[in-house]
């Protein structure tokens, strides 16, 4: 069992950032590839970035690329995946969830087999 936590989230004015974490946990918790999903309110969880187990291999989702970085730290107890956001946009707005996948290079939920509970993002005026 692999257990994710998100924490960060909250309410960011447009324009401005925003980090969010997670920490994961587990069994075997550091050969996981990591990544950030998001449900926008009334729509479906989209995909937002990847990492692959050596934070070497990058995937974002469309138009995420270049305000949305995601990176990893490993620790000796728990691995921390962290999701920087810039330059936030009202359309932002949405529920972010940490995942683990064996695989890299996923972008469907159902490719992944652990999740996080979610922290809410509300980029607003």
């Amino acid at each position: 069992q692999v257990q994710l936590v998100e924490s960060g989230g909250g309410l960011v004015q447009p324009g401005g950032s925003l980090r969010v974490s997670c920490a994961v946990s587990g069994r075997m918790f550091s050969t996981y590839a990591l990544a950030w999903f998001r449900q926008p309110p009334g729509k479906e969880r989209e995909f937002v970035a990847a990492i692959s187990v050596n934070g070497r291999n990058l995937a974002y989702g469309n138009g995420l690329k270049g305000r949305f970085t995601i990176s990893r730290d490993h620790e000796r107890v728990t691995e921390m995946l962290y999701l920087q956001m810039n330059n936030l946009k009202p359309e932002d707005t949405a529920v972010y969830y940490c995942a683990a996948a064996e695989a890299t290079g996923n972008r469907l939920p159902r490719d992944y087999v652990y999740w996080g509970q979610g922290t809410r993002v509300t980029v607003s005026s």
